[in-house]
């Protein structure tokens, strides 16, 4: 007999974190996130002070079978003036009705909140972390902080009634291929950028705290246009630039400055997933630390994890010139691939400049929707 059981204990956690371990040990291209950000995430990350999470555990007499969480997040429905309600983590079997109960289960723990308009996910929280389900691309692992799923996900979804919102768009980029004009233009445009005082400089990470407050304006200024986008409070943009400080690449971390002021940032990452993959369970301890500290300089790619341009800055040449300096540095490092990832279908300023510099989009992710 099937059941759903709320999450309420450390042991049940632990439990729900695992759940696609097992799911996915047969998979070449699953990889584990790391047990202790998920369980943080999960408990103490700032997004619980002002919202609402229950996950919950699917079973069929003692074998697990699934997982949900039900996601109610104030901070976008105010800002988005909507009453909606997401669902995120889920992980299950090839089983339809496990799928419906765990979509059913939310869904009535998200209008016992009060959420009266649509039920949307995959999303960990909000499009500011991890979100989407992935329908195109299955022949490689995902890439650092982005989702994975078994292609038959796609039914289970859209049979349990959910319809199409919106796709994003991972691009890729193999070996050389790419067309590097912003790289050989990039003299040129920084000059032309001076002549406005517009400088492209390394993030200061001796100055971190200040240069974090500032950052913080611009992502907020830079894709509050976003379908979905939801402002980060001061606690969860710090909470989010401590942890990218500890794997950032200095020379991948790029701000673009008029007369002090931050207007525009671009960050690219190593790609970290080439050593999580080994990670057992996502367990640091005993052995997942060494293999941490002593392969991260064997990293092969990168993620261009985010690139944003406040209004009124646009079209300048500032997003030329971020991408001109990345690929040169990704160049210099010998790097064998990157991955920007993601932008939304419709962001065509964006895609149509990722597709000039011949940019593959590679992998589709899909958010989905339906009448709570």
């Amino acid at each position: 007999m099937k059941k759903i059981v709320p999450v309420s204990s450390k042991k049940e956690l632990a439990t729900f974190i695992d759940f696609p371990h097992d799911l996915y040990k047969n998979d070449p291209n699953y990889v584990p996130e790391l047990f202790i950000a998920q369980r943080d995430l999960l408990t103490t990350h700032p997004f619980h002070k002002h919202n609402q999470l229950q996950a919950f555990l699917a079973f069929d007499d003692d074998k697990l079978i699934g997982r949900i969480a039900a996601i109610l997040n104030n901070t976008s429905n105010e800002f988005n003036h909507v009453n909606d309600g997401f669902w995120g983590f889920f992980d299950c079997i090839d089983d339809q009705e496990t799928a419906d109960l765990l979509f059913n289960t939310a869904a009535n723990w998200l209008k016992g909140k009060g959420v009266t308009q649509k039920f949307i996910g995959p999303v960990n929280f909000s499009t500011n972390e991890a979100c989407g389900l992935l329908i195109k691309g299955f022949d490689s692992p995902p890439m650092l902080m982005m989702t994975y799923n078994a292609p038959y996900y796609e039914t289970l979804v859209e049979k349990a009634g959910f319809a199409k919102q919106i796709d994003l768009i991972a691009w890729h980029w193999d070996g050389q291929n790419y067309d590097d004009r912003s790289v050989k233009l990039l003299d040129a445009l920084k000059e032309r950028l001076k002549r406005n005082h517009i400088t492209i400089r390394n993030v200061n990470l001796k100055n971190f705290k200040e240069e974090t407050v500032k950052l913080r304006e611009v992502y907020n200024s830079a894709w509050d246009k976003n379908s979905g986008f939801v402002p980060l409070s001061d606690e969860e943009f710090n909470y989010l630039a401590k942890d990218l400080k500890l794997i950032l690449d200095p020379d991948f971390a790029l701000v673009a400055e008029q007369d002090g002021k931050i207007v525009g940032f671009g960050l690219a990452l190593p790609n970290y997933n080439e050593i999580f993959k080994t990670i057992k369970k996502g367990r640091l301890l005993p052995t997942g630390l060494f293999k941490l500290l002593l392969n991260k300089s064997k990293i092969q790619s990168i993620r261009i994890y985010a690139l944003g341009i406040v209004d009124g800055y646009r079209k300048m040449g500032i997003e030329a010139c971020l991408y001109g300096t990345i690929i040169k540095e990704y160049k210099r490092k010998g790097f064998t691939h990157a991955e920007a990832g993601w932008t939304l279908e419709n962001n065509t300023m964006i895609n149509e400049a990722i597709k000039a510099i011949k940019g593959d989009p590679y992998k589709t992710y899909r958010l989905y929707e339906k009448a709570i």
